[in-house]
């Protein structure tokens, strides 16, 4: 028998056991370390997935190892050094402090055993390793959040691909539940929106805000991918949250890869235009990470910086991501609690002392039928 057929290790189980709601969070991902071996590991993982890049599997093989993989993955250890801090990738560390963060607020509701795990959908810990933990911590029902506000195919939908991989080799499944977007969320408009209203109170404006997104290939958005309009709706959102005019900001699309098309505009080329056009000041927030990362700290406040300063502009200032802010923390709870509605251990009428004597009667039950634990 496949040992992963199996529920949880029979030395572990126990009837009594107290079960418990598993919440996992899921983001992108990240390498080990800021060489050139792991950021090849790490990009070889990202690229063979069919739902990021959308070739046919022998060509894409062929360009992925022959040429990508050999070129990119120096200049990406390169650029991911540029932001490594003492606690490491700044993208899991960040992940971590808000699955913690989030642990902590849920307890302190006082209603039945929650857990929360971190899987990356490429690199460690993966997704598999997050849904073992909870597994063994008893979980029965797993609500999945991906940290991407804006939904796509080759973010959330391979999310959900990575756990299906996971779960169709579980015999005892639990229930599943997943947030596929929470792009115009109010918790989450509202958290992102004070973010950039307190960077405003400690000084003024700039000219312009950029919103700036993950691109993805036109391709995507032409065969029905929402993720363009979702962008669109976020900034729209923020914008009316702020009282802003439709003169003082703009959309624009970032990392683009490869000579297809992508989502437009590109943002190095709105802020060239707008340095170009004599706007000397940019504040640029990107909507679209709910942690800061490679594409944040490095391509956002670190090269397009210098693309802005380049093309004649003068202060150019990035308003970091909402990472483990309260504000996120409790849009991201509001979010929980909300899809987990139903469900005993988040249930405001949850009754500790009753479910406890449940399941000693369960394990009286069980003994008496010949179990030992």
């Amino acid at each position: 028998m496949n040992p992963a057929m199996n529920p949880i290790d029979q030395d572990d189980f126990a009837h009594d056991q107290e079960p418990c709601t598993g919440i996992l969070l899921i983001n992108l991902g990240t390498p080990d370390e800021p060489t050139a071996a792991s950021v090849r590991r790490y990009l070889r993982e990202f690229l063979s997935d069919p739902r990021v890049v959308e070739i046919p599997r022998p060509l894409w093989w062929l360009l992925l190892n022959l040429f990508i993989l050999p070129l990119r993955s120096g200049q990406s250890a390169r650029r991911y050094r540029s932001i490594w801090t003492d606690r490491g990738s700044p993208l899991l560390d960040i992940t971590r402090r808000q699955a913690e963060a989030i642990d902590e607020r849920l307890r302190k509701l006082e209603r039945g055993a929650v857990r929360v795990a971190v899987g990356m959908r490429y690199g460690n810990p993966s997704i598999g390793d997050a849904l073992e933990d909870l597994r063994a911590a008893g979980a029965r029902r797993v609500l999945l959040l991906p940290l991407y506000p804006q939904y796509s195919a080759t973010t959330t939908a391979s999310a959900f691909d990575a756990v299906a991989k996971v779960l169709r080799h579980w015999r005892w499944l639990p229930e599943l539940r997943m947030i596929n977007h929470y792009h115009d969320h109010p918790g989450y408009i509202q958290a992102v929106a004070e973010s950039i209203r307190d960077t405003w109170d400690q000084q003024l404006p700039a000219e312009k805000l950029l919103f700036s997104f993950h691109g993805l290939p036109q391709r995507n958005f032409l065969a029905g991918d929402p993720y363009h309009c979702e962008c669109h709706r976020t900034a729209r959102l923020i914008a009316e949250y702020l009282g802003l005019e439709g003169e003082d900001w703009a959309v624009s699309f970032q990392s683009r890869f490869g000579p297809a098309e992508w989502l437009k505009p590109y943002t190095s080329d709105r802020l060239k235009d707008w340095a170009k056009h004599g706007v000397k000041s940019v504040d640029i927030v990107c909507p679209g990470f709910a942690a800061d990362c490679l594409e944040t700290l490095e391509e956002i406040n670190q090269e397009n910086r210098h693309v802005f300063l380049k093309a004649g502009g003068e202060q150019y200032r990035y308003i970091p991501a909402l990472n483990d802010t309260a504000r996120h923390i409790q849009a991201l709870v509001d979010l929980i609690l909300a899809h987990t509605a139903g469900w005993p251990e988040l249930s405001p009428t949850f009754d500790r002392a009753a479910a406890a004597q449940a399941r000693e009667s369960t394990r009286t039950w069980a003994r008496a039928m010949g179990a030992e634990r």
